[in-house]
């Protein structure tokens, strides 16, 4: 990695133990540094900030891991921001490896899309972004790919696939009696990136359980119908569509004998997760290893995956997860801070960032 120009500036928004640790990996990479600053919460729980050296002139990168007070989170990243440009900051770059509220991708019964409402906020079209500053974004696997087109600001979405590929071919000694496994259909493009790229056979579960996101909930099938409704014309009749049914639970593909990964972007809620690790158990998968960019992994989800079937889970550093991992020794970590670090560089350098997304197509 070639050495940084002068003029840059790494903090660390929130206290997390995790979050400075990232932090560090990625300075020491960069062989600079970590800024000084003092982030805390008062009595009343307002967030203070005390940038506590000069950033003036300088490219400043923000890194923001999410804790499980994800609204804290943002503020700590706000407030930041606007201390660093009010400190004359030439650009202010946030680096959020996960990025808050991607998850509410649907619209549930009547409820807001909050995913798109703060894109919205981060993209500096509301009021108090667009006064704290921020001039760049660094994520990684937004949950939608379209996500990017609601902010007014560069976006560098970067992939964490290449550490997970090399996880599985140099920690899974037998990989090539694997196969990849999406737990539902709408994961299968990701579970056939993997397969093409490691030249292994795909399996998609088909049938799961209903769960929050399921149809019955997103609003479809609102307004109810009225029974006896005459027609709006007598000469005309609108066809009913017929309601959807979850079939059985179906395994599309051979896992029998075989090692089944399955791969997502999130996992936070395991059920589902549990759910096709007890179907591909029964179809005669030996091992199964999860693999997934963001370990959220709320709740009980650590004693759950410990008394489950699955043999590994494996999720990179975006989130910090270290009392987790206390809990339930089958969750293993990736270190992505190379690329982060990397990107850092070429941003702060003024370099081509196309480096970073070879080989990438439109699907990954």
């Amino acid at each position: 990695m070639n050495a940084t120009k002068g003029g840059l500036v790494i903090f660390t928004a929130n206290s997390n133990p995790s979050s400075r640790e990232l932090g560090k990996r990625i300075a020491e990479r960069l062989g600079v540094e970590l800024g000084k600053v003092q982030v805390y919460q008062e009595a009343n729980r307002e967030t203070r900030v005390q940038i506590q050296e000069s950033v003036r002139g300088k490219d400043v990168f923000i890194i923001q891991t999410v804790s499980k007070d994800v609204n804290t989170t943002i503020m700590e990243l706000l407030i930041m921001v606007y201390a660093c440009r009010t400190s004359c900051a030439r650009n202010i770059i946030g680096v959020i490896p996960y990025f808050p509220y991607s998850k509410q991708c649907k619209m549930r019964k009547r409820g807001s899309i909050s995913r798109f409402y703060l894109s919205k906020i981060i993209g500096m079209c509301s009021p108090i972004m667009y006064c704290a500053g921020l001039t760049h974004l660094i994520t990684m696997d937004l949950h939608q790919k379209e996500i990017q087109g609601f902010f007014n600001i560069p976006v560098d979405n970067l992939r964490a696939s290449p550490f997970l590929l090399q996880y599985i071919q140099e920690e899974i000694p037998d990989y090539r009696n694997a196969v990849i496994v999406a737990k539902s259909p709408s994961s299968a493009k990701r579970a056939q990136s993997f397969a093409e790229r490691l030249r292994l056979g795909i399996a998609v579960i088909h049938g799961e359980a209903q769960d929050a996101e399921s149809d019955l909930v997103d609003g479809r099938h609102s307004p109810p119908i009225v029974k006896n409704m005459g027609a709006i014309h007598p000469s005309l009749e609108i066809p009913l569509l017929i309601p959807k049914e979850k079939p059985p639970i179906t395994v599309v593909g051979d896992v029998g004998g075989r090692i089944a990964i399955i791969v997502d972007d999130i996992i936070d809620d395991v059920d589902s997760f549990l759910a096709a690790a007890e179907t591909l158990k029964e179809r005669g998968a030996y091992k199964i290893f999860v693999m997934a960019t963001h370990g959220i992994l709320s709740s009980d989800a650590p004693r759950l995956i410990e008394e489950s079937a699955i043999d590994e889970v494996v999720v990179t550093n975006t989130i910090p997860h270290e009392i987790q991992k206390l809990q339930c020794p089958k969750i293993k970590t990736v270190d992505i801070s190379m690329i982060l670090s990397e990107a850092i560089r070429r941003i702060h350098n003024g370099e081509s960032m196309s480096y970073l997304f070879r080989n990438i197509g439109v699907d990954d």
